[in-house]
């Protein structure tokens, strides 16, 4: 194939944000020079979605837009993905890192929010709200206070202490609550909170169960039919986590038979793919179980909050290549280049790449005036400030290093000019992407 070099200004690279981001991210970017930044309000899939993206260099979603291999594949010119919410699993994280694609997520700007929502049903579940709410609204009355408890003294049980799980801890400490907590690794115990050597520990003490964890192969139904047999008979369950986490039908078993007094239960096994959806799930049928739709994070401050943290990961790596917090990728922290070309080398992680980089970098007469590289199992990623004249040939020659899987080339911020190549992994000749990225 011919090479071919198309040079693009920053403001002609584009930005597709789906699921109606938060506004916060559209004036991030825009004010960083992105002008071609498009906001839609829903989700899309399959054809649609490729059709909606195929042209853009970023993209952002929220979490029922799948970027599967198929749709990934169908967008030649993604250079990286913005997953504005917790969790990537609506990613094919494997199939953009090899395509040379960071994925950057907002894994604590909700924290507050969910810590927030589940210490207010632990309070709800322990007041036997929802029993009472329910017999209301169906113009009954029961004024007593059988089985209504203050949170006071209790025990709260978190299982995964993470960045929400701490945070909740905080909180129903203030409460009075015992806090026990569990989770794979030693964790710093802040407060009283006391870290305890196995789940069934937990599951024993705690008066109020909140699962705090990650979707895994390990985590899925983490909590069945055995875990709800060995909590305490009148304690209740939250899960704000994932929907994969608790069995349903082993809750709904001990929701009938009376073990457990009450659960509230915010993420499913399946859900709506969007707000005209039809909810179905054998729990509503409980007067003494709260069911909140996905909403831990959803509050107008984490949104914004998330707008403005992802945006901000794109915006840095589209100006200066850094990929601080990418999930997918080998991070790098950068600084600015001013005064200097750079180069952004993805590559397969073998021998020999970084020798033929060096070698044509050295026969183009440039001089290396810093490098930063990472490595994980499967990638390299290599940054190189560059002194010197720069021809444009030689984004070409990197890009034909055994091994390249994209390269790309940030110049002097005064020229404002940049180009991407990409390899195929191979000795191949590589292509030129003619939707070049620029600053």
């Amino acid at each position: 194939m011919e090479h071919r070099t198309v040079l693009f200004h920053k403001p002609d690279i584009r930005i597709v944000l789906l699921e109606g981001i938060h506004p916060s991210a559209v004036e991030l970017l825009r004010a960083d020079g992105y002008a071609q930044v498009v906001a839609l309000p829903g989700a899309a899939s399959g054809e649609e979605l490729a059709r909606l993206i195929g042209d853009a260099h970023f993209v952002g979603i929220r979490s029922r837009s799948q970027l599967s291999e198929a749709v990934l594949a169908a967008t030649p010119g993604l250079m990286a993905i913005g997953c504005f919410c917790i969790g990537t699993n609506q990613v094919d994280l494997r199939a953009a890192a090899r395509r040379g694609i960071p994925v950057f997520n907002a894994p604590f700007s909700n924290t507050r929010s969910v810590a927030e929502l589940v210490l207010a049903q632990t309070i709800l579940l322990m007041r036997g709200i929802a029993q009472k709410n329910a017999l209301l609204h169906r113009s009954g009355w029961m004024k007593s206070a059988t089985r209504s408890h203050e949170v006071r003294g209790k025990t709260l049980g978190i299982v995964g202490y993470g960045h929400i799980g701490t945070q909740l801890g905080l909180l129903a400490e203030h409460l009075g609550m015992r806090v026990v907590f569990h989770d794979i690794e030693a964790k710093l115990a802040l407060g009283n909170a006391r870290q305890l050597g196995t789940l069934d520990a937990v599951l024993r003490a705690a008066d109020v169960l909140s699962l705090h964890v990650p979707e895994t192969p390990r985590t899925r139904d983490l909590v069945g039919a055995p875990e709800l047999a060995r909590m305490k008979p009148g304690s209740h369950l939250i899960n704000a986590s994932r929907g994969s986490v608790v069995d349903i039908d082993a809750l709904v078993d001990a929701l009938d038979r009376g073990h457990l007094a009450g659960a509230a239960i915010d993420v499913f096994p399946v859900e709506p793919k969007g707000n005209d959806g039809r909810f179905d799930s054998p729990l509503v049928r409980f007067d003494n179980v709260l069911l909140t739709p996905h909403i831990g994070g959803s509050t107008l401050e984490a949104q914004a909050s998330i707008g403005g943290e992802v945006a901000a990961k794109l915006a840095r790596y589209g100006d200066n290549g850094s990929t601080v917090s990418a999930v997918n990728f080998p991070q790098v922290a950068l600084p600015g280049h001013a005064g200097r070309l750079r180069i952004l080398h993805v590559h397969r992680n073998r021998p020999g790449v970084m020798a033929g980089i060096h070698d044509r970098v050295a026969a183009a007469g440039l001089n290396v005036a810093a490098q930063y590289l990472r490595t994980d199992e499967e990638l390299g990623y290599v940054v190189m400030d560059l002194d010197g004249s720069f021809d444009p040939d030689v984004l070409q020659d990197l890009s034909a290093v055994e091994g390249t899987i994209r390269c790309r080339l940030l110049p002097d911020v005064a020229t404002g000019v940049a180009q991407v190549a990409e390899g195929d992994g191979s000795a191949n000749t590589p292509r030129l992407d003619p939707r070049a990225h620029a600053e």
